[in-house]
């Protein structure tokens, strides 16, 4: 069999609004979900047993191949070839991303292929916004973020993404624990329908402006950096997941580089544009 590609697209949370943790131990979100262009890619054949090659710390890839394999009652013989370019434990969805890519890849060479609800669960299982990679579009998710509505949102925008050099990145779950900490869960319900009548309004990429800011930026160490993306010129700047990564929106793709030369010495910086 010829090896099967697909690429594996990044994501930002254009907005994260955050709730209470529930009896399963995940925090109740509403979150908007972007795809960008910056991209991992991943080949796939078949092999003797399963292997992930090309990334030494995986194992969500791993684990979602193996359940896959475990659900169609078939062994899990497939070798991944994984390149990486999304930042690792950035907030940017690189594993999950991953995750989902090698999931559908898999699934297409199985005699016997899940449904889209069977990947849907797969995917959940290993990572909340796992389920997210799993079709195009940018969406409304829900729930922990397994419950997604699909949006039609402006994507005639440009994206600098930083990665400070000075992050010290705090895991997922310690940037939750904090926010639960410092009582970020209140008003959840009025803050999330603000969010959903904001989303009514968006129509151009200026609207984006309007929607509430991620709730995890002060639990994950708010930067400075955000404050300098304003100044040259983003329209929106904010922390995307749990960071460490942020993001600026601009109009123009000059705009946009001329920013990231302005942030020269902060940290890694990429322009992108969103992609469906």
């Amino acid at each position: 069999m010829t090896p099967v590609r697909a690429v594996a697209a990044a994501k930002i949370n254009l907005a994260l609004v955050v709730g209470p943790r529930r009896g399963d131990g995940l925090h109740e979100v509403a979150t908007v979900l972007q795809r960008l262009d910056l991209c991992d890619r991943l080949e796939l054949e078949p092999a003797a047993e399963l292997t992930v090659e090309g990334f030494s710390g995986d194992s969500i890839v791993r684990t979602v191949l193996e359940r896959l394999a475990a659900e169609a009652g078939v062994d899990p013989c497939w070798r991944i070839r994984l390149s990486k370019e999304i930042p690792v434990a950035a907030g940017l969805g690189g594993g999950s991303a991953d995750a989902a890519a090698a999931l559908r890849l898999a699934n297409e060479t199985l005699a016997d292929p899940l449904e889209p609800e069977g990947l849907h669960a797969l995917a959940a299982s290993v990572g909340a916004d796992a389920p997210f990679f799993l079709e195009p579009g940018p969406k409304l998710a829900e729930g922990a973020g397994e419950r997604l509505t699909p949006l039609d949102l402006p994507q005639d925008f440009w994206i600098l993404l930083v990665l400070p050099t000075d992050s010290a990145k705090r895991s997922t779950a310690a940037v939750y624990s904090r926010f639960d900490g410092l009582g970020g869960a209140s008003g959840f319900e009025g803050r999330k329908r603000e969010l959903l009548a904001r989303l009514e309004l968006c129509r151009r990429p200026r609207h984006l402006a309007a929607l509430p800011p991620n709730d995890l930026a002060e639990a994950a160490g708010r930067s400075p950096i955000l404050a300098d993306l304003g100044r040259a010129g983003a329209f929106r700047a904010d922390v995307s997941g749990a960071g460490p990564a942020l993001y600026g929106l601009f109009h123009r793709r000059e705009e946009a580089r001329a920013a990231a030369r302005s942030l020269v010495g902060v940290g890694r910086t990429w322009v992108v544009a969103p992609v469906w």
